[in-house]
């Protein structure tokens, strides 16, 4: 049956915006459907020594998405009254290209987990085909490099520790914390980066109270997620923090909570500053301060403006919400074609109680900015910046 906790997708809002669809040839929505997807059920195929009945699903997926059109899950999963009311009904029988944007690629993701057998009682329910890629990132020089950075990083002021780790939890697995610190102010030499930047906006709403915090990826974004949550605690400028995780493994490195004790072990294992970041944060969550929450919505094909009513109660209740990376700020506006000058106020109207968002910008949509700005990004540019990930922004709004 579907979840009664999860809402079907809402018919209001900004319905005279257009929704990202993936039918554009050589449009970025096209080009993940088309290439990182197939793309990454050969890595996966690859990464485990699947059986032949999770390989052969695994082939089927592969020439599914290439040539097929989308098709229900199977009948014994318990999340398929779910995906009908979200929008399958409609979009069963149809190319994965013929979608919005959203729906396709959260759904290729369940069916990915579907074709493992991540659901379905056997060898393979519940391990995670992405965690290989996960656990490589925290293990890497570069990982290491970011955590030592931590030491120079207590040397300087609370506040000039608050704004580094704001932009290291901003630019995640980009490796920005020691760029940062080089910098002097922390972020300065990153400022031209930001295409939108309200980073005191935001500091101003950490006021003592709850904040909440919903990851995006794992590995190497996490750790700095983490470690701005623990700087916030430690300065009281949050009283107790909620860290909002994935239920099941989502887009590739989506954050589950077998990956936050994965990052807290990888901190708590290492020595100077960054174990005892780790150290807090782990009598930090036994203790309540910091806890780690899941809900199906997280892995729905839904904007924010569908938030189940105790996801709503939550978020308005705290300080501020914190939404991390590029999933979460797609949804956040709809995934829709807001003209990039829209008021980040208007777009998120739908959400609330104070909201914020980190995100590097891997995707179309974008608001927000300034029409000069956008006219120079476009000029220097085209529409790559949009996407390649170079371009970040710092966004925020009082409830």
């Amino acid at each position: 049956m579907r979840d009664p906790d999860v809402p079907a997708p809402s018919a209001a809002g900004s319905d005279d915006v257009p929704v990202v669809v993936s039918s554009v040839p050589d449009s970025f929505p096209w080009t993940v459907l088309a290439e990182r997807h197939p793309a990454l059920i050969r890595k996966v195929r690859d990464a485990f020594p699947y059986g032949p009945e999770q390989r052969h699903a695994l082939d089927a997926l592969l020439r599914n998405c290439a040539e097929g059109v989308v098709e229900p899950l199977a009948e014994p999963a318990a999340d398929r009254d779910s995906w009908d009311a979200w929008g399958g009904r409609e979009y069963y029988g149809r190319s994965w290209f013929d979608l919005p944007f959203l729906w396709s690629e959260s759904y290729f993701y369940r069916k990915l987990l579907e074709a493992v057998g991540y659901f379905a009682p056997g060898p393979w329910q519940g391990i995670d085909p992405f965690r290989p890629f996960k656990l490589a990132e925290l293990d890497t020089p570069e990982a290491a490099a970011e955590l030592a950075a931590l030491d120079d990083l207590a040397l300087r002021t609370a506040d000039e520790q608050e704004t580094a780790l704001l932009h290291g939890s901003l630019w995640g697995n980009r490796a920005d914390l020691g760029f940062s610190l080089s910098a002097g102010s922390g972020a300065a030499a990153a400022d031209h980066r930001l295409v939108a930047d309200d980073t005191e906006l935001l500091r101003s709403l950490f006021s003592g109270g709850t904040l909440c915090v919903v990851a995006d990826n794992a590995g190497r974004e996490l750790v700095p997620d983490l470690l701005l949550v623990d700087h916030l605690l430690r300065h009281g400028r949050v009283g107790r923090a909620a860290l909002h995780v994935k239920p099941y493994p989502y887009y590739v490195s989506d954050a589950t909570t077998a990956d936050v004790l994965d990052a807290l072990r990888r901190l708590t294992a290492a020595k100077g500053a960054a174990g005892e970041a780790g150290d807090r944060l782990w009598a930090a969550l036994s203790t309540g301060r910091l806890t780690v929450r899941t809900h199906p919505f997280a892995c729905g094909p839904l904007s924010y403006d569908d938030l189940p009513e105790e996801l709503r109660r939550e978020f308005a209740a705290a300080d501020v919400t914190l939404l991390k990376g590029d999933l979460n700020y797609r949804r956040l506006i709809g995934d829709r074609l807001h003209p990039a000058t829209t008021p980040f106020a208007v777009a998120t109207a739908g959400f609330p109680g104070a909201v914020a968002a980190l995100r590097t910008l891997k995707s179309d949509v974008a608001v927000g900015l300034t029409a000069a700005v956008e006219a120079d990004l476009d000029a220097a540019e085209g529409d790559r910046w949009r996407t390649a990930g170079t371009r970040a922004l710092i966004q925020a709004r009082r409830g």
